[in-house]
């Protein structure tokens, strides 16, 4: 599994206690993660993120179109799974994303440090 920056996994930990999204630690982020399932960021969040992600790393973002990705507006049934089950057993994170399929991972993100431009 690859590595992610030092300097990303800090922000979004630091952007999730800053915002309250969902207690992350470090350990728990790899570049299989998906930023609208398994942080829960959706919706205007989501645009949020983006923009304080493009502006704290100097990315250009002018380019950037959730055609791609499906814009992440979530999903009730996750919800509903994450509230009564909790999102720490394998068995509920494999039926949530049978339910909802993300497609906005860290590893866009981690593209966009290297290139310079989040597409």
């Amino acid at each position: 599994m690859e590595q992610i920056d030092p300097q990303l996994k800090n922000f979004i930990v630091d952007y999730c206690n800053k915002y309250k999204v969902r207690r992350i630690y470090p350990d728990m982020l790899d570049t299989d993660t998906s930023i609208d399932l398994d942080l829960d960021i959706v919706d205007i969040e989501i645009e949020l993120f983006v923009a304080e992600f493009a502006e704290h790393f100097h990315i250009d973002s002018s380019k950037f179109s959730w055609y791609k990705y499906g814009y992440p507006k979530g999903s009730a049934r996750v919800r509903m799974l994450k509230l009564m089950f909790g999102y720490k057993h394998q068995w509920v994170k494999q039926l949530a994303s049978y339910c909802y399929k993300p497609k906005f991972k860290i590893r866009v993100l981690q593209d966009a440090l290297l290139t310079g431009k989040l597409v």
